[in-house]
This record gives C-alpha cells, sequence and structure tokens, in this order.
C-alpha cells in the first residue's frame, strides 16, 4: 500500500462515496449487524447502522479518515488482525486490486466472517472503456493482469467461502460522486483535471502525458463528441464494476 501513501492524500475529498452505489452495497451486507472493512481507506461506503471495524494498511488513508468513522486499525487483508468467526460480513471496496495475494486476503475474510463476504470490484469481461481503448491502452494491459475474470473470481470466491457466490452489475450514474477511474465516463473533461487523476491510482503508474495531449485535442475538435455522441443520452453505464455477495458455506475451513 505504499502507493496511497503518496497518492492518497485527496481520497476523502474526491472519492465520496455515491448513494446509490451505497445502497447496492447495503442491500448486499443484508443483515450483518457487525461488519469489518478490508482496506477502508478514508472509509468510503461504510455503513452508518452497523458496528463496523475498519483495516487499513496507510497511514495516509487513516488520517483522512473523518471524525465519527468507524474505529480503524492497521493491518492488511492477507493477515486481518481479528479472531475467527468474529463478526457477521467482510467486506472490501475497489481495494482488492491493491493486495499482494487476492486469494488469500479473500480467505482472510471468509475466515473472519460468520455470514458473507462482500466485494465491490471490476472484471475485464465487457468490452473496452474509451478512456483506456482509446488514450491509456497501458492502463487496460495492466488492470488485466491484476483483476481476474468474472469466472475466474468466482471459482476463486466458491473455493475460499464453500458458499454461494452471487455477482451482480453496477451501472455508473453518469454524476457519480466517487472519483474512481470509470466514474467521468461521461464528463471526459475530468480527466484532464490532475487533481482528479491523483485520486485514481491507475494515473500513478503511468506517463499520461501523451493520451492527456490526445484526450485535450479530441475535446477541443469535438471528436470525442462524435465517436462517443450514444453516451450522452444514458444516465448510466456498465463499464465492468460488480458487487459481488459471498455466503459462508458451512464447510470453509477456519483454521
Amino acid at each position: 500500500m505504499a502507493l496511497y501513501n503518496s497518492i492518497g492524500r485527496g481520497y476523502s475529498v474526491l472519492r465520496r462515496p455515491d448513494p446509490r452505489i451505497a445502497s447496492a452495497i447495503g442491500a448486499a451486507i443484508g443483515d450483518a449487524v457487525s461488519v469489518v472493512n478490508v482496506g477502508a481507506g478514508a472509509g468510503s461506503y461504510e455503513p452508518r447502522d452497523r458496528t463496523v471495524l475498519a483495516v487499513e494498511p496507510s497511514e495516509v488513508m487513516i488520517r483522512q479518515r473523518p471524525e465519527g468513522a468507524a474505529r480503524c486499525v492497521e493491518g492488511s487483508a492477507e493477515a486481518l488482525p481479528l479472531e475467527t468467526a468474529s463478526v457477521d460480513a467482510a467486506m472490501a471496496i475497489l481495494s482488492a486490486h491493491h493486495w499482494t495475494d487476492l486469494e488469500r486476503g479473500l480467505y482472510e475474510m471468509a475466515r473472519v466472517a460468520r455470514k458473507r463476504v462482500v466485494l465491490l470490484t471490476w472484471v475485464p469481461d465487457d468490452a473496452p472503456f474509451w478512456l483506456t481503448d482509446e488514450y491509456f491502452p497501458e492502463i487496460a494491459a495492466h488492470d488485466r493482469t491484476i483483476f481476474p475474470r468474472a469466472g475466474e473470481l468466482h471459482a476463486m470466491l466458491e473455493r475460499v467461502t464453500c458458499g454461494t457466490v452471487r455477482m451482480m452489475p453496477v451501472s455508473v450514474p453518469h454524476d457519480c460522486t466517487d472519483g474512481f477511474l470509470c466514474a467521468y465516463w461521461r464528463r471526459p473533461e475530468c480527466y484532464l483535471d490532475a487533481d482528479r487523476r491523483s485520486a485514481i491510482s491507475s494515473f500513478a503508474r503511468i506517463d499520461a502525458e501523451a493520451g492527456l495531449a490526445k484526450l485535450r485535442s479530441d475535446l477541443s475538435s469535438r471528436r470525442w463528441i462524435e465517436r462517443n455522441r450514444p453516451l450522452l443520452a444514458l444516465d448510466t453505464l456498465d463499464v465492468g464494476y460488480r458487487i459481488v455477495s459471498c455466503e459462508i458455506g458451512g464447510a470453509n475451513s477456519r483454521a
């Protein structure tokens, strides 16, 4: 999580939870009363009506947690500082791709949760997103190496939870308040803003200047609008984000 110690300083402002996505996450958490939030960051999407413990490895992110946020302890997904079966649910919101060992982290979530594991993540199964397809293909190439495809993720979760796995699309609103990578799909000019890019980890890994120059030119000439005009009529778009809910099976090992 050294990446977030360097780029995470604006997350509390630029990565504000979107209420529509928050509602979908809350529905997936279901009847869980106690929840651990893994890779919790500044506290986005932590339910306010439940008992939450946050686990976060980055001191920069922990310092941005607002007053009144859930108690946060420093720790990693691969070695959660909780007893076995000590919470009803474990959640991880757009954080699993930063773990050093995805399957180990999922196993740890299944170990500490009595009822279910809930993820918000991205899967590389759908058609390419215009931003990474036309302007920053190096982001797409890297993401395909760290995000498992839907079938692979489903199989991995079945293996570690021994329970039922459900995967639900998350349509991103055109005015999404959470500035993750694909949030500005109908607001391309937002990607030209350095502050907004600073809250998107994908941009920290690349030299973005060539792609930004091309995007700036296409917006100025209206080529972007000509190529993407159908998007302007949409209120939401499925760009590959998924809420994954996994019920804990009775046979899973909690050693």
